[in-house]
């Protein structure tokens, strides 16, 4: 038997029929889909907030540019997050956000109080992404064996979160040459 919630709902000639415990009886999540998801949503949820630090915070040369560009960051990571979330419910698992869950789960790394410069930021929000993005590549290879549905959500968080670093981090860097 999989690790699925099933329920037996008896008929009306008295003979039981499984069922999963929702009113849509659509696909179910199993406790590992379940768990990979909310994984990639507490770094999602993280991302947005570390973005809104950084946004706040940031001081020095270029301020205007990493201000907005912060802003893509966040709606990025807040879109992100309430599509996981969504999907979770439309599997019917329960997504958690609590600020406690968030704090205790992410694996984004936390960004300094206070004023940062640019250049700091840069490196900081550029690391928080690559977190992110890092448990969403860990998890996906089972998220697709089991609903590849959801994995196609991820290859899509993937794609505009690591085009955002690359926005982010084409300010600090110096061309290579041959």
């Amino acid at each position: 038997m999989s690790d699925r919630l099933q329920i037996n709902v008896p008929r009306p000639t008295g003979a039981t029929e499984t069922a999963r415990e929702n009113a849509e009886h659509g696909v179910t999540a199993s406790a590992g889909l379940a768990g990979n998801l909310q994984r990639v949503l507490v770094d999602l949820i993280a991302l947005h907030l570390v973005g809104k630090q950084a946004h706040w915070n940031i001081v020095g040369p270029n301020f205007r540019d990493l201000h907005l560009n912060l802003d893509e960051v966040v709606d990025a990571a807040r879109g992100a997050s309430d599509v996981i979330a969504e999907r979770m419910r439309a599997l019917h698992a329960t997504p958690d956000g609590r600020p406690s869950v968030v704090a205790g789960t992410t694996t984004l790394p936390d960004l300094p109080q206070g004023e940062v410069t640019t250049h700091e930021a840069i490196d900081l929000v550029v690391e928080a992404i690559e977190a992110a993005v890092g448990t969403m590549r860990a998890v996906h290879d089972d998220v697709d064996a089991e609903d590849p549905t959801t994995a196609d959500l991820l290859h899509d968080h993937i794609a505009a979160l690591e085009q955002q670093a690359w926005f982010i981090s084409a300010e600090t860097r110096t061309p290579e040459r041959a």
